[in-house]
């Protein structure tokens, strides 16, 4: 550990003279008119570097809560570039505040920087071969869900911004949030741990801005929506007891397995029939099943998980008391007990309608209004949401699936074979520096 923390630091202090150089090489006041395109174009003159954090960091993925390597990666950069740099927030995030030179509001920028438990078995040079524990067991770690791309996005947005930052009408507080993936069972993590751990504090932000590379999408597109964009998360565990019998003889014993099946069934009539999803779309899955030891035994007990996912809070608490209800009630039917437990995992993303609407011009013309689209509602959720809940902010979308291929032929993310055109990253890069330049120069 010691070995590879030096490495790291000699290669760092490399970086720093490269850094310092184009600081200071930074000459004479910037225009307000002009400071949009003179950082879009540092932005974009960066790209080599940005692309290079990103690699380092897919080769070297960690997992939630144990971002260590990445954090310490992103801390040096940020302290490079002379920000007020905090580190251990929620564990493993990083913290940095630029102050400009002029006064103005504040924004905040996030990315986060965990990693998954997934075998990579994409064949490009800096693929990923580590391995990791994760809940007992020993498994492959790879950034399937492209949030190394968004941690080199935001250190590339820092840099550029800290180059004119006498110019800078406010302040830009950087977020790198580990486990956003969700913490290791019996560990807070992510925005919450964050936000309780006062994240925005001192100073507070005006707003907030994030992004996410997609696949079907492709390089260069950007796509948003104003309102609710990813839905609530919530985990469903489902724990049915009956009594163990031989399996030629079920009358003996209460049959937890047929219980169960008959509750799967039972909880899709919730979306299918019993909810109006003409206001709201919303699903119900049952994802694992678990009981039984051998095939001519009927168990005492079978184990269900699933997950819940809504874009309304009122149809969130109903679909919650109907889940319960169905379980328990089929459960009673066949003299069996059913024990229900549901956790919120996250809530709604919701886009500031206001925001959007002011900062969709930076999105266009970064991208090209051609290529900026309204993205229909998502199920995946996303813990951003929780930082919107404090502030007005704006997520959206950015393509990485390459021009060349059918989008519908694209490998999704958390895939093993999830592959990002880099040319998504840069784009990413410049809209996320237009969006924060612009908000600063429009004003509360």
């Amino acid at each position: 550990m010691k070995h590879a923390t030096g490495l790291l630091h000699s290669r760092l202090c490399a970086k720093h003279l490269v850094v310092a150089a184009a600081l200071i090489a930074v000459t004479g006041p910037v225009s307000a008119q002009d400071l949009a395109t003179r950082v879009d174009q540092d932005v974009t003159s960066m790209q080599d570097r940005i692309l290079s954090w990103r690699r380092d960091i897919h080769q070297h993925p960690e997992l939630s809560n144990r971002e260590t390597r990445t954090a310490a990666l992103v801390a040096a950069h940020l302290r490079e570039l002379g920000l007020e740099v905090r580190t251990g927030v929620a564990h493993t995030g990083v913290v940095a505040v630029l102050k400009g030179g002029k006064p103005g509001p504040v924004v905040a920028l996030r990315a986060d920087m965990d990693a998954l438990p997934v075998t990579e078995a994409v064949d490009v040079p800096f693929k990923s071969t580590a391995t990791a524990e994760y809940l007992g067991n020993n498994v492959g770690v790879m950034h399937a869900c492209g949030h190394d791309a968004h941690t080199a996005i935001l250190m590339g947005v820092a840099e550029a911004l800290a180059r004119v930052r006498d110019e800078l009408p406010g302040s830009v507080k950087f977020i790198f949030q580990p486990a956003e993936e969700g913490p290791p069972p019996g560990e807070e993590g992510g925005a919450i741990l964050m936000l309780k751990e006062n994240v925005f504090s001192d100073p507070k932000p005006d707003a907030i801005f994030g992004l996410h590379v997609i696949a079907g999408l492709h390089a260069g597109k950007i796509t948003y929506r104003p309102g609710p964009l990813m839905a609530s998360a919530d985990w469903l565990y489902i724990t049915v007891k009956g009594a163990q019998t031989h399996g030629a003889w079920p009358w003996r014993g209460i049959d937890p397995v047929i219980t169960s099946a008959q509750i799967v069934s039972g909880l899709q009539n919730i979306v299918a029939r019993q909810i109006d999803v003409s206001k709201q779309p919303a699903v119900v899955t049952v994802a694992t099943i678990n009981g039984g030891t051998r095939k001519n035994i009927i168990p005492d007990s079978v184990e269900m998980s699933g997950t819940i996912r809504t874009f309304d809070e009122d149809m969130r608490s109903d679909i919650h008391r109907r889940v319960e209800h169905i379980s328990k009630t089929i459960a009673s039917a066949n003299d069996a007990e059913a024990e229900v437990r549901i956790e919120q995992a996250t809530a709604v993303t919701i886009n500031d309608e206001a925001l959007t609407e002011k900062m969709l011009p930076s999105l266009r013309r970064v991208a090209g209004a051609e290529n900026v689209a309204i993205q229909q509602r998502v199920m995946v959720a996303e813990d951003f949401s929780y930082f919107q809940q404090q502030v007005p902010g704006l997520f959206y979308f950015v393509g990485i699936t390459p021009p060349d291929q059918d989008p519908g032929t694209a490998e999704p993310n958390h895939s093993p074979r999830f592959f990002i055109d880099e040319a998504g990253v840069i784009v990413g890069a410049r809209t996320l520096a237009a969006l924060t330049v612009d908000f600063l120069q429009a004003g509360k």
